[in-house]
């Protein structure tokens, strides 16, 4: 395959195998919980990069929760339709994307900001920044590197991935005018070994209310 495959191509022919190998991160199931303790029934979450909608979609909507996801590929669209009912998917990509008004009482983006160039990785993470309205939370998750344009072969794909460092990261969504509340990275070892081990870097972020 070339190294220049589009996420929306990686992730339609992945589709359930994504959820395989990354359905369950500790660090993500914990960062949810961390979430829904904190949201009131019926708060309006942003799900980035929802993939098949679990297990991000599906915990939100449990709680109680108005959740959208957005997500490149149809396939995985098509599969979080299916798998959870309770949310609204589209097909959108978090570089154009425009929400409806009024912001996100928390906005997820669990590893969304990776198959694109750097300057997008940042611009993308300052728009989900912008989406939070006072007083919600922005939880994400990435691989976390001062990296640019470097192609890798991940789960059977030829494909070109960019990052910024864990300490960018955090100054830039403190930058963004969050409170940044948790910063910290594990190591994941993918279920089924269909991936290779991740370094992954967890950030959760408040936007102060008004008064």
């Amino acid at each position: 395959m070339s190294a220049d495959e589009s996420a929306a191509e990686v992730f339609d022919a992945l589709a359930e195998r994504y959820e395989e190998a990354f359905g369950r991160v500790p660090a993500q199931l914990e960062a949810l919980d961390w979430l829904t303790g904190r949201l009131p029934k019926g708060a309006r979450v942003l799900d980035v990069g929802s993939g098949t909608g679990r297990p991000t979609a599906e915990r939100l909507a449990a709680a109680g929760c108005e959740v959208t996801g957005i997500d490149v590929s149809a396939e995985m669209v098509a599969l979080a339709r299916e798998r959870v009912p309770g949310a609204r998917f589209e097909q959108a990509d978090v570089r154009t994307y425009t929400p409806g008004g009024g912001g996100f009482d928390a906005v997820c983006a669990f590893f969304p900001l990776l198959m694109m160039e750097q300057r997008d990785v940042a611009a993308s993470l300052e728009r989900m920044a912008s989406w939070v309205a006072p007083g919600g939370y922005l939880v994400l998750a990435t691989v976390p590197g001062d990296i640019s344009g470097l192609a890798i072969e991940w789960m059977g794909h030829r494909v070109t991935v960019s990052s910024l460092s864990a300490q960018e990261y955090a100054t830039r969504i403190e930058t963004a005018g969050l409170e940044l509340l948790h910063h910290s990275t594990s190591l994941f070892h993918p279920e089924g070994g269909l991936a290779d081990p991740e370094e992954h870097l967890f950030c959760y972020a408040r936007r102060p209310g008004l008064g």
